[in-house]
C-alpha cells in the first residue's frame, strides 16, 4: 500500500560515494534469504560501479529522512540478432530496505528512472525480475518480442519494456548483459559481505533451487 506521507519525504537522487555503504546495506537487507540463502546483490552493486557498462546518469538512490533506503542501478545491454545488434538497458538490482517496503518507494524509483531513460532516447529495458511486480510498469514477457536469453530460453521472469511504442518491433535475438552479472563467485561474495552486519543464511520455502 502506498504511503503518501512517506513518499512526500522521499528524495530520489544521484548516488554519491558517501552513499555506497548504506546503499549496499539496503540491498543486502532487501535480498537476504529472498531467492537463496544469503544474497549477492550488494556485491554486484559494488562491482557494477567500476564496470564500463554502468550508467550513473540513470542510476538513483532513495533517501528518506537523511537515510538511504533503496536504489536502482542501470547498465548497458544488447540484443544480438542474426544481422543486427540492438542496444538496450537493463537494471539490477532495484531494492528497497525491508523497513519501508510496499509503501511505494520501489515504484517511485522505477518510474523516475524510466522517465529519465525515455528522455535520454533509450529504446527499451530488459530485465530478469519479479513477474508479479513489473508488468504494471509496462514490462511484458520477452517472448512477445522474439527475444530470448543467451541460452535461447524464455520464462515469466525474463521481461522487457519499450520506452517508446514499437521500439522493439522487428528486434529479434538473444539478450546479453555485462559479464559482471555472472562474476559473483560465492567466496568473493562472502569475503565482501564481512564489511556488513552479519545475518544468518537460511534455506526457506519459495527460494530458488530449494
Amino acid at each position: 500500500m502506498r504511503d503518501k506521507y512517506m513518499l512526500e519525504r522521499l528524495v530520489i537522487r544521484e548516488e554519491t560515494p558517501a552513499d555506497h555503504y548504506a546503499a549496499e546495506l539496503a540491498a543486502k537487507r532487501a535480498f537476504w534469504n529472498l531467492h537463496r540463502p544469503g544474497c549477492d546483490e550488494h556485491y554486484l552493486i559494488h562491482l557494477l560501479r567500476d564496470d564500463p557498462a554502468y550508467i550513473p546518469a540513470l542510476s538513483r538512490v532513495a533517501e528518506l529522512d537523511g537515510s538511504i533506503v533503496g536504489g536502482i542501478w542501470y547498465s548497458e545491454a544488447r540484443v544480438e540478432g542474426e544481422d543486427q545488434i540492438t542496444p538496450v538497458l537493463t537494471f539490477g538490482p532495484l531494492c528497497v530496505d525491508p523497513s519501508v517496503q510496499k509503501k511505494g518507494a520501489g515504484s517511485a524509483l522505477l518510474a523516475h528512472t524510466m522517465s529519465l531513460a525515455r528522455q535520454a532516447g533509450h529504446k527499451a529495458i530488459i530485465i530478469y525480475g519479479e513477474p508479479d511486480y513489473y508488468p504494471r510498469f509496462g514490462f511484458r514477457p520477452c517472448e512477445v518480442y522474439g527475444i530470448t536469453t543467451p541460452q535461447g530460453r524464455n520464462f515469466p521472469a525474463f521481461m522487457g519494456a519499450e520506452l517508446r511504442p514499437g521500439a522493439l518491433a522487428g528486434v529479434r535475438g538473444k539478450f546479453y548483459e555485462t559479464e559482471t552479472f555472472e562474476k559473483l563467485p560465492p567466496e568473493a561474495v562472502d569475503e565482501y559481505d564481512r564489511r556488513f552486519p552479519q545475518m544468518p543464511k537460511l534455506r526457506l520455502p519459495g527460494q530458488w533451487n530449494t
